[in-house]
C-alpha cells in the first residue's frame, strides 16, 4: 500500500522536487526510504492500474470556489440563446478573440517536402525576427471570417477589426452581437466609445474561465493545425500574408459549428444556488 500511498500525495510531501510521480521515481522512493531493497518499474505499475491509478497524468478543473450562481446562469444562458436560436433577417452573431505572439521563425534551411518513405523534413534551428497579433472574428452562422493583424494588442487594434466588420456587413444589418472575452482591451475606454457610436454592435462577455464558450477559439485550433502547425516564415510580412491568405481559403469554403443547447447543458447542471430546471437538452 505505500505504492498508492506515495501516488496519491504530491512528490512535494515527500521531500522531492518532482511536479508529478512516474513509475521509476516512485520505484526510487521507496528504495530511499527502506520499504523496500529493491522493486521494478512493472510492479509499480501493476500495483497503480489496479487501483486505477495515473499519478504522471493531469487534468485542468475548475475549483467549486468559482461562483456558478444565477448571474453565471443568466449569462451562459444568454450565449446559449445567441448560438442556438433562429436569428432574425437583420442580427448577425460573431465570436471575436485574438491569437498573440505569432512568430515567423525563419528556418536555416527550406522545409522539404514529403517523399516516398521520409515525412515533412522542418530543420530544427531557426531565426527570431518579432512576433504578430492575429484579431478575428467568426460569423456564428456561416463561419465566414474577419481578420487582421498588428504587432500590438490594443483597443485600437480591436477597433481596426470592429471598423473592418462594419464596412463589409450590409447596413441591412442592424444587430451584431458580438461574444468576446472579459480582457481589458475589451472593456476600455477607447472601446466603449465606438460601441457608443456604432449601436448596432452589441457586445457580449461570458463567464470568466469560459473560453470554450466563444467560437473562434474553435476556428482558432483549425488555422493552428492547418497553417501553424510548421512555422517557417521568411519574415513577419510573410507570416501576416499567409495568414490573410488562410483566411480568404477558409470563406470560400467556410461552414459554421454545430451547437447546440446539449453543450450549454452539461454545464448549467452544475450550477450552484439554481432551482429552474437546467436547459432543455437538444434532440
Amino acid at each position: 500500500m505505500q505504492i498508492v500511498k506515495l501516488a496519491c500525495e504530491r512528490p512535494e510531501v515527500a521531500g522531492r522536487s518532482l511536479s508529478q510521480w512516474d513509475c521509476e521515481e516512485i520505484c526510487r522512493q521507496l528504495v530511499a526510504e527502506g520499504i523496500v531493497t529493491s522493486i521494478g518499474r512493472e510492479s509499480v505499475r501493476t500495483t497503480l492500474a489496479s487501483h486505477r491509478l495515473k499519478p504522471w497524468r493531469q487534468h485542468a478543473w475548475l475549483s467549486s470556489k468559482v461562483p456558478r450562481d444565477d448571474d453565471y446562469r443568466k449569462k451562459v444562458e444568454a450565449i446559449c440563446d445567441l448560438y442556438t436560436r433562429e436569428l432574425r433577417p437583420d442580427e448577425r452573431v460573431l465570436c471575436l478573440d485574438e491569437m498573440t505572439s505569432l512568430q515567423p521563425r525563419p528556418r536555416k534551411t527550406g522545409t522539404k517536402p514529403a517523399c516516398p518513405d521520409r515525412p515533412v523534413q522542418v530543420e530544427h534551428e531557426y531565426s527570431r525576427c518579432g512576433a504578430v497579433n492575429l484579431f478575428a472574428a467568426f460569423d456564428t452562422r456561416t463561419g465566414h471570417v474577419w481578420g487582421t493583424t498588428a504587432r500590438r494588442k490594443r483597443q485600437v487594434e480591436l477597433i481596426e477589426l470592429l471598423e473592418k466588420i462594419d464596412r463589409e456587413v450590409l447596413p441591412e444589418i442592424t444587430t451584431i452581437h458580438v461574444v468576446l472575452d472579459n480582457v481589458s482591451t475589451h472593456h476600455g475606454k477607447l472601446a466603449k466609445k465606438w460601441l457608443s457610436s456604432h449601436p448596432r454592435f452589441i457586445f457580449t462577455f461570458p463567464p470568466v474561465h469560459c473560453s470554450w464558450m466563444n467560437q473562434v477559439e474553435q476556428w482558432f485550433s483549425i488555422l493552428r493545425r492547418k497553417r501553424l502547425r510548421i512555422v517557417d516564415f521568411n519574415d513577419l510580412a510573410h507570416l501576416q500574408a499567409r495568414l490573410h491568405q488562410f483566411i480568404a481559403e477558409w470563406n470560400q469554403v467556410a461552414h459554421p459549428f454545430q451547437w447546440t443547447t446539449q453543450s450549454f447543458a452539461k454545464v448549467m447542471a452544475k450550477c450552484e444556488n439554481s432551482t429552474e430546471p437546467c436547459l432543455k437538452v437538444a434532440a
